[in-house]
């Protein structure tokens, strides 16, 4: 049975996480919602350790939260004005811009459903060991996932050459 106190601090943190989110993508200015994306990304932090997913929990703030949002900070700060606000967006955009998220909220909502629904008795689930954590996420064999981590890295760095070549240009 779950204690009251740590029922308080979930809806804490995922309030926090919705505030947060929704302030990174409305504020005008870009390095705000770089920070505001870092503390979004601290709370999902945050729920991963109350999970007691401890590795999943430093992974999220050793990666994500240190390095891409480094990553973001550098790409803006080459290629922009950071005290820039961003042009408002039109109204056309923003009515588009809101049907997309009612049609992802409506298909994220009816794909839980759905997958919830056919489980009348959840399944037994066992803590991983981490060498079998380690040689999935490392490993080249079928259902491994080294090949979309490398890809991933490739991208970053395409990611970074293309904002310093950017950068140079002006």
């Amino acid at each position: 049975m779950e204690s009251v106190g740590s029922i308080i601090t979930y809806v804490i943190v995922v309030l926090a996480m919705i505030v947060f989110s929704v302030l990174a993508v409305t504020t005008r200015k870009i390095l705000r919602a770089a920070t505001y994306l870092l503390f979004t990304l601290f709370a999902a932090a945050a729920i991963y350790f109350m999970l007691d997913y401890e590795f999943l929990g430093a992974v999220q703030i050793a990666v994500y939260a240190g390095g891409i949002v480094v990553l973001f900070v550098f790409s803006i700060l080459l290629t922009s004005k950071p005290g820039d606000n961003t042009e408002k967006l039109t109204s056309k955009s923003r009515v588009l811009g809101l049907l997309a998220s009612v049609a992802m909220l409506a298909s994220a909502g009816w794909a839980l459903v759905s997958r919830c629904a056919n489980y009348s008795v959840r399944p037994a689930m066992e803590a991983p060991v981490m060498s079998d954590l380690g040689t999935t996420l490392m490993g080249t064999g079928a259902g491994q996932y080294l090949l979309p981590f490398e890809a991933v890295s490739v991208l970053l760095l395409a990611c970074i050459i293309g904002g310093v070549v950017i950068a140079r240009r002006r």
